[in-house]
């Protein structure tokens, strides 16, 4: 649905399946393939990391919604909390499409972008 569209700036952006699964056509150097793979290792960390505490704020935001009068201030800030957490998420999410776009060559980038537009669209909701 509309809530999992990815905003219109990442048509700009490569994601790691797309470039992993077209290294050879574009000729993706071993060094190449070393960066994308550390940028990927160290945003996946991040996001361990980042998940952990996104669930801890969700749960203490769920423990001040559970009494019968929730506190609206206390609430309000909690939920604040688990935004700040969220939005970090979206930005370790997006550095690392970032990282990989500066791995890439502007020959590869160009690649890329006709592979993913020759590419058979999956229908909207699959």
């Amino acid at each position: 649905g509309a809530m999992g569209r990815a905003p219109a700036f990442v048509r700009n952006l490569f994601p790691p399946p797309l470039v992993m699964q077209n290294q050879e056509a574009i000729g993706l150097t071993d060094a190449q393939r070393a960066d994308v793979r550390t940028a990927m290792h160290d945003t996946q960390a991040k996001l361990l990391d980042l998940q952990w505490r996104l669930d801890g704020e969700s749960e203490k935001l769920g423990a001040l919604l559970a009494v019968d009068h929730p506190d609206e201030k206390a609430v309000l800030e909690q939920v604040d909390n688990v935004l700040r957490v969220e939005a970090e998420v979206k930005k370790a999410h997006l550095g690392l499409l970032v990282r990989i776009k500066d791995i890439l060559t502007p020959e590869q980038q160009a690649k890329l972008r006709t592979l993913r537009r020759d590419r058979p669209q999956a229908p909207p909701d699959s």
